[in-house]
C-alpha cells in the first residue's frame, strides 16, 4: 500500500508539472499573439489605391460613343478631373498615374511642342507618375523635346516622368546626333528619371515606365531606341528593391496585352519579372473589365481617350505582398460635373490651337462642314471586323478627290487611294460634323513642314502590285490587324479560308461611276495614300517573308527612297501640305447642300461592293486559281506525300524481303 500511494503521489506531482507546463506554455503564446497581433493588424489595414489613365490621346473634351445602338457623350478632363477628386476622397492612400500615349489624337496636339496641353492638365490634376507612349514621339525627337521644354517653363505644376528603358543612340565616336542630343537634354532639364518614389502613410510605392516592342515599332522617327521591357525591368525592380527598400512597385507599361499569348508583352513581363506588384498597361486600348492577375502580379487597363478611370485597391497581407480587394473601370459619364478652374483652361489652349494651327488652313475649331443623318460606322469595332467599311471608303475617295482638285490639267488620273485602318482614330457621328470632328478621325503625325497631320503622297504601282495591295489586306490583316486596308478605286473578293497570301480570286479597278476595267498587271498605276502609309508599304516584303512585295516607283519606274519628296501640295500658290484631315474636311464640305449644309450622301451608310469576302469553304472555292505563290506550296506538299508514299513503299517492301528470307533461311 504505502508503495501504490508513493506511485499514486508521484503520478499526481508529474501531471501536477505537465498541466504547469502547458499552461505556461498557453500562455506564453497568448502573450507572444498580443505582442504581434498589433503588427498584423496594422499590415492587414494597409491599403493603397490606385488611380490610373492610359491612351488619352489629347481627349480634352467629351467625345461620342455608341454603345447599344445609341450614342452617347463621354470623357473630357474637366469631368475626369471630377472623377478623380470623388475617388481621393473615398480613399485614405491614392496614387495616381497614367501609362503613356496621353498626346497626340485631337486638334489639341497641333500645340504639343509649344503648349503642351495634356502634360500640363496632368499637372493640375496632381498626377504621381507618367509614361511616354509611342505617339509622344510623334513629332519626333525634337517635337518632344519643345513640348517638355514649353511644359516646363509654363510654370504650370507638371507630373513626374518616369522612362526606364530608353536608349540614346551614338555613332561610333560615342557622338549623338543633333535632335537626339536635344532631346536628352530637354528630358534632364524636365526631370525625367528611370523611377520615381512616392510614399503614402509609410508605405513606399516605386513606380517606372516602359515602352514595349510593338510600341517602339509604332515610332519609326522617335530617333531613340528601347531596351527590352523585361531586361530592363529585372535591373529597376532590383534597384528598387534592394536600394530603395520599397514597398510596392508599380510598372507603367506602354506595352500591352492581347488574346494572342505570344504577343501579349506585358502579361509576358507579369511572369518574367514577378515581384512587380501592379502593371497599368497602356498601347492596345485594352478595356479590362476584369484584372488580369499573374501570380501577385496585377495587370489592369482602363481603354482608350479618357472615357474610363480606372481604380483599383490593394491591401498588404502577411507575404509582404499585395492582395486586390477592389478594381473597378469608372466610366467618365456626361452626368458628371465640371471642374469649371479645368474648363478655362481647356478653353485657353482651344485659342491656341485656333492661332498656332487652324488660321493656317482658314478654318475654325467648331467650324460646320456638314452633316450626316447616320453614324458613319462604329469605329470600336473596326478592328474587329475584316470587311469592308464606309469609314475606310469615304477617307480614300477624299483622298482622291484632294489630290484631283489640286492636280495640274494635264496629271495622270489617279487609280486608287489606300487607308490603313490603323491610321483612322474616330469615327463621324449623326449631326452636324465640324472641323475638330474631322480630325480627330485623320489626326496622326507630322510632315516635314513641322505643322501637324500627314501629307497625301502619290506612287506609282504596277497592276501586279496593285493585286498584291488587296493580297496584303486579304492575308496579312489576320496577323496584324492594324494594317487592314481600306482601298478606294478597287473592287477585290477574297476568301479568308484559302492558303495565305493566296486569299484574293478577283481584283478590279472600280471608277467613281462604278464601272470596272480589268487590271494589267505590267502597267504603271498612279496611287495616293498617307505618308506613313506610303512609308510602310515597302515594309510588306518583310512582313509576308519575301513571299510578297511592293516597290513603290516614280512615275518612270524608278523606285522611291524619300517619300516626303513626293508630298502633295495645294495648288493655290502656297506650300502648304495637303493634309490627311484635310483632305476629308474639304470633301464634306464639298457635297450637295440641303437645308443650308453639305449632307452625307447615302452612299456612305452602306459598303460598296469594293472588298467582298467569300467565305466559301468548298474544296473547288479554296484551291481555284491558284497563283504562283500557292502553284509553288502546293507543289512543296505534292513532293513531300510522294516522297512519303515512296519510303513507306520502300519499307514496305524492305519487310516482305526480310520475311522471305526469313522463311527460307
Amino acid at each position: 500500500m504505502k508503495i501504490g500511494k508513493k506511485i499514486f503521489r508521484g503520478g499526481e506531482t508529474m501531471v501536477r508539472n505537465v498541466t504547469q507546463v502547458f499552461f505556461a506554455f498557453i500562455l506564453g503564446i497568448i502573450v507572444v499573439s498580443m505582442s504581434i497581433l498589433p503588427a498584423y493588424a496594422e499590415l492587414s489595414e494597409q491599403e493603397v489605391t490606385i488611380i490610373f489613365t492610359h491612351d488619352l490621346h489629347d481627349n480634352l473634351y467629351p467625345f461620342p460613343i455608341e454603345e447599344g445602338g445609341k450614342t452617347s457623350l463621354v470623357g473630357g478632363y474637366a469631368k475626369l478631373a471630377t472623377a478623380i477628386e470623388e475617388e481621393r476622397n473615398k480613399h485614405d492612400n491614392t496614387v495616381l498615374v497614367d501609362a503613356g500615349d496621353f498626346a497626340m489624337g485631337t486638334l489639341f496636339q497641333t500645340v504639343f511642342s509649344t503648349q503642351a496641353p495634356t502634360l500640363r492638365m496632368m499637372g493640375e490634376f496632381g498626377y504621381d507618375a507618367v509614361t511616354f507612349g509611342n505617339h509622344e514621339f510623334d513629332f519626333r525627337a525634337d517635337g518632344l523635346a519643345k513640348s517638355l521644354l514649353a511644359a516646363k517653363e509654363s510654370g504650370d505644376p507638371v507630373p513626374h516622368i518616369v522612362a526606364s528603358n530608353v536608349i540614346y543612340p551614338t555613332d561610333e565616336n560615342d557622338v549623338m546626333e543633333a535632335e537626339i542630343s536635344q532631346l536628352k537634354d530637354a528630358m534632364d532639364a524636365y526631370g525625367v528619371t528611370p523611377y520615381q518614389i512616392v510614399e503614402r502613410d509609410g508605405i513606399k510605392i516605386g513606380i517606372f515606365g516602359l515602352l514595349g516592342e510593338d510600341a517602339a515599332s509604332n515610332a519609326p522617327m522617335s530617333g531613340v531606341e528601347f531596351e527590352n521591357i523585361v531586361e530592363a525591368s529585372q535591373k529597376v525592380v532590383e534597384q528598387l528593391k534592394s536600394e530603395e527598400n520599397v514597398d510596392m512597385i508599380i510598372a507603367l507599361s506602354h506595352s500591352g496585352t492581347s488574346d494572342q499569348k505570344k504577343v501579349s508583352e506585358d502579361e509576358e513581363l507579369a511572369e518574367k519579372v514577378p515581384d512587380i506588384d501592379v502593371i497599368v498597361s497602356g498601347h492596345t486600348h485594352t478595356f479590362l473589365e476584369e484584372p488580369i492577375v499573374i501570380n501577385d502580379t496585377v495587370i489592369g487597363s482602363t481603354g482608350e481617350y479618357g472615357q474610363n478611370l480606372g481604380v483599383m485597391t490593394l491591401s498588404r497581407n502577411t507575404d509582404d505582398r499585395w492582395d486586390l480587394q477592389k478594381y473597378e473601370l469608372k466610366q467618365i459619364s456626361n452626368d458628371l460635373d465640371e471642374v469649371d478652374q479645368v474648363a478655362d483652361k481647356i478653353e485657353t489652349f482651344k485659342q491656341a490651337v485656333q492661332t498656332e494651327y487652324l488660321d493656317y488652313f482658314d478654318m475654325e475649331f467648331d467650324q460646320v462642314l456638314g452633316t450626316t443623318s447616320f453614324n458613319i460606322t462604329d469605329f470600336a469595332s473596326m478592328y474587329d471586323r475584316h470587311a469592308e467599311d464606309p469609314l475606310g471608303n469615304l477617307i480614300g475617295d477624299a483622298y482622291i478627290a484632294a489630290v484631283s482638285e489640286h492636280d495640274d490639267v494635264d496629271a495622270e488620273p489617279i487609280t486608287a487611294a489606300v487607308v490603313p485602318v490603323g491610321t483612322i482614330r474616330n469615327s463621324l457621328y449623326e449631326g452636324n460634323i465640324t472641323v475638330s470632328d474631322v480630325f480627330n478621325v485623320s489626326s496622326l503625325g507630322i510632315g516635314p513642314d513641322k505643322v501637324s497631320g500627314y501629307p497625301l503622297v502619290e506612287v506609282y504601282l504596277t497592276g501586279k502590285e496593285l493585286k498584291t495591295v488587296a493580297e496584303v489586306d486579304a492575308s496579312v490583316s489576320p496577323i496584324m490587324p492594324s494594317a487592314q486596308l481600306y482601298v478606294a478605286g478597287l473592287s477585290y473578293t477574297f476568301n479568308p479560308n484559302r492558303l495565305i497570301f493566296n486569299k484574293v480570286t478577283d481584283v478590279k479597278i472600280k471608277h467613281q461611276d462604278g464601272t470596272t476595267e480589268t487590271i494589267d498587271d505590267n502597267k504603271m498605276y498612279r496611287v495616293v495614300a498617307g505618308l506613313y502609309s506610303g512609308q510602310m508599304l515597302p515594309v510588306v516584303s518583310e512582313k509576308s517573308f519575301g513571299l510578297l512585295s511592293l516597290v513603290p516607283k516614280q512615275q518612270d519606274g524608278t523606285p522611291i527612297t524619300n517619300f516626303e519628296d513626293h508630298i502633295m501640295y495645294m495648288n493655290d500658290g502656297t506650300d502648304r501640305e495637303i493634309k490627311e484631315w484635310y483632305a476629308i474636311a474639304n470633301y464634306i464640305a464639298s457635297f450637295h447642300v440641303k437645308n443650308h449644309l453639305p449632307e452625307m450622301p447615302d452612299y456612305y451608310a452602306q459598303p460598296q461592293q469594293r472588298k467582298i469576302v467569300d467565305d466559301t469553304t468548298n474544296i473547288f472555292s479554296i484551291i481555284k486559281n491558284p497563283n504562283g505563290i500557292a502553284l509553288a506550296i502546293y507543289g512543296i506538299g505534292a513532293t513531300a506525300i510522294i516522297l512519303l508514299l515512296l519510303m513507306i513503299r520502300f519499307i514496305i517492301r524492305r519487310r516482305k524481303r526480310k520475311k522471305q528470307i526469313s522463311k527460307a533461311s
